[in-house]
């Protein structure tokens, strides 16, 4: 293990391999694009058994893949340690962070500490800012992400994803004039840049330029097939919820579940559980609408699948919408199992992780009773009255994924008969957001179990012109969720 090699980014590493440095180049490449061969990795301590740099990011990539080969793990984390002190600085820096990162009891606040650093340090390795911007994105902390790309910025001006990188906290920081600047500038310099198409979709979703959303999307997607199943699937979901909201015909919508999202099981080398979550996220927004009856056949086999424990605990939101899943189908036994073994995981965990995941224990509770339907005020009581779904990033969610849990929270209000509650929640985010169809039918509902007729006539009104704004040849009744 004679020798520095520069690898992407410029920096030293100790091989005397360029196999060994093309491994971690590709890896590189992979993890920046979404991409579905990160696997190339285990090839760099293949051919450099001794390269601190190859043996501790395959031992992350081997862990963070849910690898139950723990000894492997073992094996690679002791090869990078066993030749630490030949290690370059730069070397050093990433095995520090990504072992501790990997401690089963460690500091969230201490490993973004060690990122910034490293950011500090190391500014042009964009793979190490992408792990420190997942680990805030789990936290539940958009800030310190967008302060880490921020920070490195100044030293990848035109480097290919960093702006693609920059979009994402920014939008989910509300900023989003500054997110759609930052998505199209990634775009100018990468148009395969897949995260920043997603982020530029995000953008157009939330000011609710459904169609735009939808044509820009489909226009690059025919390159996604070499993504993720995560981003492969999500980007769909995008899509498929631009569809929904924009008051699509309901075909539109399931086409993109059984064409684009599910299809994807087909795949040898898909990984079933990023479908899965991508798929229930859709199934619970049509379940809010009343339009599950279109679909009940496919909730029910992706039920079916969830009660295998091999599903579990893979993602909080996956669990949490598992179990929406579960009892909406009567599978409760399965559903009770899920959220005991839930609550068991919480318990283990430090207490101050604990006391922050607790909220996301309450939400899958509310979820369960949502999903059984026999009791919308428990469901209700364990929401509260105050509930504001972005309060619960740290269930590993982005605002759009999250949003759904809010429609939730606007039908159990209705069928607990807290009407005037739901008018001022209504409005306060139609405010905000005003042109999704929905949002104005469940006013138009709110406004008649008030009797206030006049302003459900003007709700209706509004709700009828917007549906059809976006996609003309739209044929299918708005119906608001009877929960």
């Amino acid at each position: 293990m004679e020798g520095i090699k520069l690898d992407k980014w410029g920096y030293g590493v100790r091989t005397s391999s360029d196999a060994c440095i093309s491994a971690i180049n590709a890896f590189y490449t992979q993890v920046l694009s979404y991409g579905r061969e990160r696997s190339v990795i285990l090839d760099a301590p293949i051919h450099d058994e001794g390269c601190v740099l190859g043996n501790i990011l395959a031992a992350h990539f081997l862990l963070s893949s849910g690898t139950d080969d723990f000894n492997k793990v073992l094996l690679y984390v002791q090869a990078a340690q066993s030749h630490y002190d030949e290690a370059t600085d730069y070397e050093k820096a990433v095995f520090d962070a990504v072992s501790y990162l990997m401690t089963e009891d460690r500091n969230d606040d201490v490993v973004l500490q060690l990122y910034a650093k490293l950011a500090r340090d190391f500014p042009k390795d964009l793979v190490s800012l992408k792990r420190a911007q997942i680990l805030c994105f789990y936290m539940g902390r958009p800030r310190p992400s967008l302060d880490l790309v921020q920070q490195a910025l100044h030293q990848n001006q035109e480097a290919s994803y960093i702006y693609g990188m920059l979009a994402f906290p920014l939008l989910e920081l509300g900023k989003m004039e500054e997110a759609e600047k930052a998505a199209r500038k990634a775009l100018e310099i990468n148009k395969q840049d897949v995260w920043a198409q997603h982020n530029l979709c995000h953008v157009l979703q939330q000011e609710c330029r459904f169609n735009e959303a939808v044509n820009f999307m489909e226009e690059y997607s025919s390159a996604w097939s070499s993504c993720s199943s995560f981003l492969y699937t999500h980007n769909w979901w995008h899509v498929a919820v631009c569809y929904l909201e924009g008051h699509s015909p309901l075909r539109k919508v399931l086409d993109v579940y059984d064409f684009c999202i599910m299809k994807e099981l087909e795949r040898p080398d898909c990984v079933a559980a990023e479908v899965y979550m991508n798929a229930l996220g859709l199934l619970l927004r049509l379940y809010v609408r009343g339009e599950i009856s279109h679909c009940e056949d496919r909730l029910k086999a992706l039920a079916s699948i969830l009660t295998d424990r091999i599903t579990w605990h893979v993602e909080w939101l996956l669990d949490i919408l598992s179990l929406w899943a579960l009892a909406s189908v009567k599978e409760l036994t399965a559903a009770q199992s899920l959220l005991e073994s839930l609550k068991s995981r919480v318990s283990g965990m430090k207490k101050r992780k604990q006391q922050l995941m607790q909220k996301g224990v309450l939400l899958a509770e509310a979820l369960y009773e949502y999903g059984r339907g026999k009791d919308d005020h428990k469901a209700l009581a364990l929401l509260g009255s105050d509930f504001e779904a972005s309060d619960y990033k740290m269930i590993g969610a982005s605002d759009e994924q999250l949003d759904v849990f809010n429609e939730v929270w606007y039908n159990l209000l209705l069928s607990s008969g807290n009407a005037a509650k739901a008018i001022e929640i209504l409005n306060a985010r139609i405010k905000n957001r005003d042109g999704v169809p929905f949002m104005w039918r469940l006013l138009e509902k709110a406004y008649l179990m008030t009797a206030r007729h006049e302003a459900a006539s003007g709700a209706a009104e509004k709700a009828n012109v917007l549906e059809n704004t976006y996609f003309r040849s739209a044929t299918i009744t708005a119906t608001v969720s009877q929960a």
